[in-house]
């Protein structure tokens, strides 16, 4: 496949596959035809044959080459499966162009400082689990580190003190970026306002713009409730002291925090009772917390990549 893409890359190469496409054809006609000299298009010619693309037979004083369409059958499925998955529903392109379109209106809107202040937007999700163990997975920092970041993302620096006043810091890199060695996607700051165990958690959290002032300010409210089912999580997000630089960060906060709530639901089921107590033992069972996290999807050129700001993660 790579001798194939690379034979077609070149133009001279292109134009000779178009003249055999509509017949087998000698090379001092090919290259007349292609207004090239016939040394070069003979190497031409070889170049393909090796790629396995056109084959050629010796007909009296002649070479005469032909096309090969199996070849490029091949490539052409292989390159229909490749445009299938990245365009499959509901998978991480038709994410990021959501996010493109939400940053594009977020950004016409962001006229001046305030600008998307009082903004808020709301998140209910049935979990099977109990209240208490929902509870750990939003407070016990080696749980919340598990799924408090969009898809694309992973905790790479993580403090939530669970109690009011506590100090809340997560800092997020690209899931992929294994070693660390790419820089810091984003950066958030907060602290946790109130706490009733296996009932209710408040906090702010604000994530930083690259020079290390806020973008904007969370006011984060979630509500654990049982059910017959588990529990229902109901959460409340509010937006405070926006700046013209957190349109980046407010277009990617519904989808970011969606794919943050379905790591949180996978997370849960996954949790056995045993584990959870682990978990307690190791990492102190109120010592962490929910942060709510999906605000942006996009850094701040809107691509997840730019300023060493991706605001996905902040909630």
């Amino acid at each position: 496949m790579d001798a194939l893409l690379s034979a077609l890359a070149d133009p001279a190469r292109w134009r000779l596959m178009n003249l055999l496409a509509e017949r087998p054809r000698p090379v001092g006609v090919l290259a007349e035809l292609a207004e090239a000299r016939q040394p070069q298009t003979t190497k031409h010619l070889q170049t393909l044959e090796r790629a396995g693309v056109v084959t050629s037979q010796r007909t009296g004083q002649r070479r005469v080459y032909a096309l090969r369409p199996d070849p490029l059958r091949d490539l052409a499925s292989a390159l229909t499966l490749l445009a299938d998955h990245a365009d499959r529903a509901d998978g991480p392109r038709a994410t990021f162009d959501r996010y493109g379109r939400a940053l594009h209106a977020e950004r016409l809107a962001a006229q001046g400082s305030g600008w998307a202040d009082g903004r808020s937007f709301r998140f209910r999700r049935p979990l099977a689990v109990r209240p208490e163990l929902l509870w750990r997975h939003l407070t016990d920092p080696g749980l919340l580190a598990a799924w408090w970041t969009p898809d694309d993302l992973r905790v790479s620096e993580l403090v939530f003190e669970a109690h009011p006043g506590g100090r809340i810091v997560q800092e997020y890199r690209d899931a992929e970026d294994a070693d660390g060695s790419e820089p810091v996607a984003g950066r958030a700051e907060g602290v946790v306002d109130g706490v009733r165990p296996g009932e209710h958690l408040t906090y702010r959290l604000a994530p930083q713009l690259p020079d290390g002032s806020p973008a904007f300010t969370a006011h984060v409210d979630l509500g654990l409730k049982p059910s017959d089912s588990g529990t229902e999580l109901d959460v409340h997000y509010r937006v405070t002291d926006s700046t013209i630089d957190s349109a980046d960060f407010i277009a990617g906060i519904e989808i970011g925090f969606g794919q943050s709530l379905d790591k949180l639901a996978a997370a849960c089921t996954r949790t056995e009772d045993s584990d959870n107590d682990e978990h307690g033992n190791s990492t102190g069972g109120d010592s962490g917390g929910d942060s709510g996290s999906g605000s942006g999807t996009g850094s701040g050129n809107g691509n997840g990549t730019g300023n060493n700001t991706d605001p996905r993660s902040t909630s």
